[in-house]
Order: structure tokens, then sequence, then C-alpha cells
């Protein structure tokens, strides 16, 4: 990440072409989250970051492509910083559950470009199979993840009655409907308090491991 960002302080005739391909893709985040994803040309692209229409076609070659390759950036984020919780050895099944949410509520990830340009693609999946097999494929990792570490801690906690295959489909639910609320009511919700309510419906099916974590 260091590299790319001294990439990117760099002089343009001299970028990489990985932070070329970066900074055109930010670009194509803002333009997006401005105008949506009909309303955005490649001339919103090159001007949001201004170069020139040559350097973008070079890159991508299509408006599609780009689309394509902006959202794969996005999801590729968002699952790596979760497969490094996951993947945390030091870290037990309630510190991963916790550290998750925290990700899903960092000013990262909630950022309001990058939310709306979530809330674009998966308005268009059900149209654009590209878009659904990308959004599916990270969607079912995380899932996986997710229920794991939730039949973890059901086995700790004897929580005879919990179904791990449904908290996460809840919390899944849960937080995407709060990322909503996030992008349309700015003014309104505050992460902390959308972090709140994540953890408030967590402590109703695991009260032994989060019930501190709510202040209950």
């Amino acid at each position: 990440m260091e590299a790319v960002k001294a990439e990117l302080n760099k002089t343009p005739r001299s970028l990489s072409k990985q932070a070329r391909r970066k900074q055109l893709i930010e670009a194509t985040i803002k333009c997006i989250a401005d105008k949506g994803l009909s309303g955005t040309t490649m001339a919103d692209v090159t001007q949001q970051a201004g170069l020139s229409l040559g350097i973008v076609n070079l890159h991508f070659q299509s408006k599609e492509k780009l689309l394509i390759e902006t959202l794969s950036y996005i999801s590729d984020e968002y699952t790596s910083g979760l497969n490094e919780i996951f993947n945390d050895d030091k870290l037990t099944p309630e510190q991963k559950i916790l550290a998750h949410i925290n990700f899903d509520f960092s000013r990262k990830i909630i950022d309001r470009n990058k939310l709306a340009v979530w809330f674009a693609f998966w308005g268009e999946t059900k149209s654009r199979p590209t878009y659904l097999s990308i959004c599916a494929s990270y969607i079912s990792e995380i899932a996986n993840n997710l229920t794991h570490l939730f039949a973890v801690l059901k086995q700790q906690g004897g929580y005879s009655t919990v179904n791990p295959d449904l908290v996460c489909t809840c919390y899944t639910a849960l937080s995407d409907g709060l990322w909503l609320d996030l992008l349309i009511t700015p003014k309104g919700l505050k992460p902390a308090q959308a972090q709140a309510v994540a953890m408030h419906y967590l402590a109703t099916q695991f009260p032994n491991h989060f019930k501190s974590q709510t202040g209950h």
C-alpha cells in the first residue's frame, strides 16, 4: 500500500501501470457515486483523474471493462481486509467477530462514495451476470467464514437454539441495511450507532460472549 501511495506522488508521466490503474479506478468510484453507473462516461473518469481519454482506453479499452475492474477492486479490498481477520491465529473466534464488525463500520469501508458504488452495482446484478458472479463469490466466501465462527461460539457457549447459518444471514442483511442508512441519511445514523445496532443483535444470539459489548 505504501508503495502505491509513493507511486501516486510521482509526476503523471512517471506513474507505474499499477498506480495509474488505481488512480483511474478511484476516479471511477467518485464518478459513479456522483452520477451512477449509467451516467458515468469514460470522459467523466478522465476529467476526474486529470488524464486524457487515450490513457483510460489504453488501460481498460471500454467503459464496461473499467466498471468490472472497479467492482473487483472494491470487492478485493473488502475481502482482503476480512481475510486478514479470519486468518489471524492470534485472535479468538469472539475477537474475530468483533474485528469483523469493527471493519464493517470502519471509515475505510463506510466511505459514502464506496457505499454508493456498492449499491449501484448490487442494483445491476440481475441483468449483469458478470457483476452477479463477482458479488456472489465474495458474499459466499465471507458467509462461510462468518458462519464457521458463529458455529464455534454456539459450541463454546452451549447456545442450543442458535442456528449459525440463520445468524449469518440476519447479520449480513442487518449490516447491508445499516450501510444503506449511512448512505442515504448521513446526518441521521452515525457509524458508531450502526455498529452498536449490529452488536446488539449479536448479543441477543450470543449473550455470554457479547453482553459486555452492548453495555448490558
